[in-house]
Parts: structure tokens; C-alpha cells; sequence
């Protein structure tokens, strides 16, 4: 039982697979940079720790600025508006974990009510976003 080949033929087939490689790689990019970039859109000047150390996955990022502006995820908003997202995030299922970031000059007030709000709603997993300092 020989195959037969038939060279002459027209091919109707579309090999995917480079394709699918290159989405796929360019996703890992895009998720390790989103977490970053984010970060960097509203200026802080975070207070420093000894004992600062890397989170590995963030679902919510909460910002305070100078002012005791409130940013939700780099965009800005108010303590309802925070309440809101978080039900939202809850009602999906999902194990809300967040990183309170806040400028060294805003008063400790604006930040434990953001403290307060998270676990209000249910939210125990979070941490407070610092700047390591350098070493000595």
C-alpha cells in the first residue's frame, strides 16, 4: 500500500501555528509590562522600607496622591466608586487581592479610609506599596 503524492495539487490549507506563536508571545509581553506601566502613571513619591518586597500578581491597584486623590487602576475615582469595583470584582467570583500605593506626603487619614473600605468589603488580602531603600 504506496501513498500516492500528488504534487500538482492546489493548497487549500492555512498553517496557523507562527500565528499563534506570535499572539501568544506577544501576550506574555503585554501582561508583564501592564502591571508596570500602570504604576508608573500616577507620580508618587512612596515612603521607603528596609523590608519592601515584590507582589506577584495584583488585581486592583489603589493610589493616593499628595493630595489624597483616590485612583482606582491608574483612573480616578472616589471611595463609592472603590466600593463599587469591589462588589463588582466579588460578584465574578474572583479572590480580590489589592496594593495600596500612597504618596509619603498624604495624610495617614486618606489611607486608613481606603484600609477601612477594603476590608468593609471583604477584601483582607492587600498590601501597601513602598519603595525599597537602597541598601546599606
Amino acid at each position: 500500500m504506496a501513498a500516492s503524492s500528488n504534487s500538482d495539487g492546489v493548497i487549500s490549507g492555512i498553517n496557523v501555528t507562527p500565528l499563534v506563536d506570535v499572539v501568544l508571545v506577544l501576550l506574555i509581553i503585554l501582561m508583564v509590562t501592564a502591571t508596570s506601566i500602570v504604576a508608573q502613571t500616577i507620580p508618587l513619591e512612596l515612603p521607603q522600607a528596609a523590608t519592601g518586597e515584590e507582589t506577584e500578581s495584583v488585581l486592583l491597584a489603589v493610589s493616593l496622591d499628595a493630595d489624597g486623590n483616590l485612583f482606582i487602576d491608574a483612573e480616578a475615582a472616589e471611595l463609592e466608586g472603590l466600593k463599587a469595583r469591589l462588589r463588582q470584582l466579588r460578584s465574578e467570583g474572583a479572590d480580590v487581592q489589592a496594593v495600596v500605593g500612597a504618596d509619603r506626603r498624604t495624610f495617614h487619614e486618606h489611607v486608613v479610609r481606603v484600609i477601612d473600605t477594603l476590608r468593609d468589603e471583604g477584601v483582607f488580602k492587600f498590601a501597601i506599596q513602598v519603595k525599597a531603600e537602597a541598601s546599606r
